[in-house]
């Protein structure tokens, strides 16, 4: 009896901006998906980085949002 190989298949995992989930972008929403962490966990880091870091989060954000393509 010959052994058939077994063909795994993984699912590629990309960070995409949620169409359904957003607040603004959807770019919280899409790191929080691709980590698999809470949309309120990241949306409050978020806010926390962008007063604490004098708006370097935000800038970040906008690039992500440029940057990052919509689901």
């Amino acid at each position: 009896m010959t052994e058939q190989p077994q063909i795994q298949t993984h699912a590629v995992k990309r960070l995409v901006r949620s169409r359904d989930d957003k607040m603004l972008g959807g770019v919280c929403a899409g790191f929080a998906d691709y980590l698999g962490v809470d949309v309120t966990l990241v949306r409050i880091l978020t806010v926390v980085g962008t007063i604490f870091g004098f708006g370097s989060i935000l800038l970040a954000y906008l690039v992500a949002w440029a940057l990052i393509p919509q689901e």
